[in-house]
């Protein structure tokens, strides 16, 4: 009988191309799930605030969840987005006025929304407010 011996040459040309082989086939793997990823659903754009009334005239009240503040003037609603248009943080009330600033870098804006200290040189976004014939009041960010 004869014995077949693989030499080290042979052995390392195995390995090298198993490992090769081996290589391809978790990379393509991967390729294709890189392709085939598929994005879920983006923030949702559209809130329903419930009862236009439990928003009393005069008041300014700060959404976190949209985030914004809605402003009901005399029975006419607005609302400005709370995300800073400097660098996208979400500013806060300012204690010592009806403003808002931004606590990252510093960006004040008035109670409208246009910019009084910088770096922000761009005001808050108005964002659409709906009031359906149930009354609820709804606000759109896009």
């Amino acid at each position: 009988m004869m014995k077949s011996e693989l030499s080290r040459r042979d052995f390392m040309k195995l390995s090298t191309r198993t490992l090769l082989g081996l290589g391809a086939v978790l990379g393509l793997g991967g390729l294709i799930r890189y392709f085939s990823y598929e994005p879920g659903q983006g923030p949702p754009t559209v809130f329903d605030l419930g009862d236009a009334g439990s928003f009393p005239i005069g008041s300014r009240t700060i959404r976190g969840e949209v985030p914004a503040v809605i402003i009901n003037q005399d029975g006419v609603f607005e609302a400005y987005s709370l995300t800073c248009t400097h660098l996208g943080c979400t500013i806060e009330k300012d204690k010592e006025s009806i403003g808002f600033t931004c606590p990252c870098h510093g960006s004040a804006f008035d109670e409208t929304g246009k910019v009084i200290n910088g770096p922000a040189q761009d005001p808050l976004k108005a964002l659409h407010v709906e009031i359906t014939g149930e009354n609820r009041l709804i606000v759109h960010t896009d």
